[in-house]
This record gives structure tokens, sequence and C-alpha cells, in this order.
């Protein structure tokens, strides 16, 4: 049996089918040209930049994302700390949430990049803006350059914060963002496509 497919796929491969060795030249041509064909179509494509980020969900699965510039971000590594960190008070000026995640880009101990935001007044699910100085700020740190967007300092910035669900019960807090930082001298960053998901 082994031999007979091997036979088959031989013949499939240099352009002759089983029981066409007498056809006409335009059917031999087809069937030279169809697994060339079919290799082509089967080809994966590759997923887009939202397609690798995680799903947005709501159930504490200890999920963060969202694209810098376009490119996929998830926290990655490990320093001795967790690279992703949530913490919510709800008594501390209306309900306080930090969430901190860093990513490695390299091999030294300083090869990273980190992204996060803060926002308090934060009572209910809801919009919340990310571009109040030192209330509700995104932050984005890339230890490999010499720009920085720290939170608490004057550049520009701009954003906002979507709490999906907030469940101090289950101890459950998703949502989504989005925030864009910019000063004279540096690349601009903006971070889009933003969801986190996680148990408290």
């Amino acid at each position: 049996m082994a031999r007979a497919c091997e036979a088959y796929l031989l013949r499939l491969c240099t352009g002759t089918p089983p029981c066409c060795a007498s056809c006409p030249a335009s059917v031999k041509i087809v069937w030279f040209w169809l697994p060339l064909l079919l290799l082509v179509g089967c080809h994966k494509k590759d997923p887009s930049p939202e397609e690798q980020l995680p799903t947005a969900t709501q159930s504490g699965a200890n999920t963060f994302g969202c694209l810098v510039n376009g490119q996929p971000w998830t926290p990655k590594g490990n320093n001795g700390s967790s690279n992703y960190s949530v913490s919510y008070d709800r008594a501390y000026r209306k309900g306080t949430l930090n969430v901190g995640t860093y990513r490695y880009i390299g091999t030294g101990a300083n090869d990273y990049q980190l992204v996060g935001f803060y926002a308090d007044s934060i009572p209910a699910p809801g919009t919340y803006s990310l571009a109040i100085v030192n209330h509700h700020e995104g932050i984005f740190l890339d230890r490999t350059k010499t720009c920085q967007f720290p939170g608490n300092d004057p550049y520009y910035r701009k954003g906002s914060l979507t709490i999906t669900r907030l469940d101090v019960q289950a101890g459950i807090i998703s949502g989504t963002f989005e925030f864009t930082l910019a000063r004279p001298g540096c690349d601009t960053v903006r971070v889009t496509q933003g969801r986190f998901d996680k148990k408290l």
C-alpha cells in the first residue's frame, strides 16, 4: 500500500497522473502545477499583531497585552518579582488602581521595558481618562533608551481606561486601555489595543 501511495505521489509531482500517460499536454500541465498551487493555498497566514495578544476577557485569567507602536507587547521574563502586578484599593482616593508590567528585551539586567498605568477615583466599571497628571496616567519606560515616560512629568499625554469588570467580592478586575505619550526629542509612544484581566 505504501509503495502504491509513493508511486501515486511521484506521478502527481512529475505531471503524469495515474492512468493519464496519454492525456493531452494541457491536462498534463494542469497536473504539473496542481501540487504547487495546493502548497501555496495551504500556506499558513502569519497572525496579525493584534492576534498575538491575549483575548480580552473578564474572568480573572491573569492576562495582559497591548500594541506598542503597532507591535505586540506582553509581559516576559523575571527579575525576581512578578512581571505583572495589579492592585486595587477601594478606600484610597475613592478607588485606586495600579497596573505594572515589564518585559525583558535583551540579556542585560537593564534590558527591559515597563508598561503600566494608575488611576484614582475608580469606584465602578466605566471609562476614565489617562491624561490627568498625578491622578490618571499611562507609563512607559524603556531602560535601553534615554527617553522615559514615568508619569508625573510635564510631557504630552492622552488616553483612556475602560474598566469592564470590577468585582471586589470575586476578586477580579479587567478592562481595556490606550494611551499616547510624547515629549520633544523623543519618539512618540502609542499604546493601543490594551487589555488586562487579573485576579486581585
